[in-house]
């Protein structure tokens, strides 16, 4: 596209998840972690779109998406580091997988150990350069 002109946000968002995840389950803990980062931050959301036949259509996230992927002791490290910069971070932990709804989520993730985490999967968003400290070190998912 001629003159585009690339947007850097004062904010950055970035989801980490575990590189072990099989492909059915990255899709479904990225699209949890994007919603909860969503919800708790309205200013992730852009303006709604419209086709050309005017026909409306949802707004999305409106700056890009960091995936990141990381072993157990990186989410760990990664979660810590978020959580000493006072980020409230979006997680998603093993035990996750085996639950059916919202209120087992919330309860299988009361019941596991807070410093030992099973993480599968954590999202951040804030600002910029402190989301690349809480990143520092991690490589994108490939």
């Amino acid at each position: 596209m001629p003159d585009m002109v690339p947007m850097i946000y004062e904010t950055k968002t970035a989801l980490i998840l575990r590189k072990d995840l099989a492909t059915w389950q990255i899709a479904n803990v990225s699209a949890f972690l994007a919603g909860g980062l969503a919800a708790t931050h309205p200013e992730m959301k852009g303006e709604p779109y419209r086709d050309g036949a005017s026909r409306g259509y949802t707004a999305l996230i409106r700056e890009p998406v960091f995936v990141y992927g990381a072993t157990l002791e990186e989410l760990q490290r990664t979660h810590l580091r978020a959580l000493s910069r006072e980020l409230v971070p979006a997680v998603y932990i093993e035990a996750m997988f085996k639950t059916t709804n919202d209120a087992d989520n919330r309860a299988a993730f009361a019941a596991a150990p807070a410093d030992a985490l099973d993480l599968v999967g954590l999202g951040v968003h804030g600002p910029r350069k402190t989301i690349d400290k809480v990143t520092n070190g991690l490589k994108f998912l490939a």
